[in-house]
C-alpha cells in the first residue's frame, strides 16, 4: 500500500514561498529550498530592524532637539528638564519637527523651559 501524502498542501506551501521570494537574486527566487531559507533570514532581519528603526528615529529626534536647544543657549538635558518642570508634555517627535520647521515656536518653548528651570 502506498504512503498517504498531502500533495495539495505541499504544493500550496511551495507556491506561497516562491511567490514571497519574487525579486530575489539567483536561485533564491526559483528554488524552494533556497527561497525558504532566504525568507526565514529576511523575516529575522525585518523583525530586528522594525525595532532598530524606533531607536534610530529617537536618536535623530534627540539630535535635532539638541541642535535647536543649543542655538537657544541650552543643552538638550536642560531643555527637556525645563519642559518637564513647566508641565509641557510634548514628545520628542513633535519637538524635533518643531525644531526643524518652526523655529519661533521652538524658541518660545525654550524660553518657557528656561523660566521653569530658573525658578
Amino acid at each position: 500500500m502506498s504512503r498517504a501524502t498531502n500533495a495539495v498542501a505541499r504544493k500550496r506551501r511551495r507556491k506561497k514561498v516562491l511567490k514571497q521570494a519574487k525579486g530575489y537574486w539567483g536561485r533564491k527566487h526559483s528554488s524552494y529550498r533556497f527561497a525558504n531559507e532566504q525568507l526565514m533570514r529576511s523575516g529575522q532581519y525585518a523583525y530586528r530592524d522594525r525595532r532598530a528603526r524606533k531607536r534610530d528615529f529617537r536618536r535623530l529626534w534627540i539630535t535635532r532637539i539638541n541642535a535647536a536647544a543649543r542655538r537657544e543657549g541650552m543643552s538638550y538635558s536642560q531643555f527637556m528638564h525645563g519642559l518637564k518642570l513647566a508641565g509641557v508634555e510634548l514628545d520628542r517627535k513633535v519637538l524635533a519637527d518643531m525644531a526643524v520647521r518652526d523655529a519661533d515656536t521652538f524658541r518660545r518653548f525654550a524660553e518657557r523651559a528656561r523660566e521653569a528651570s530658573a525658578s
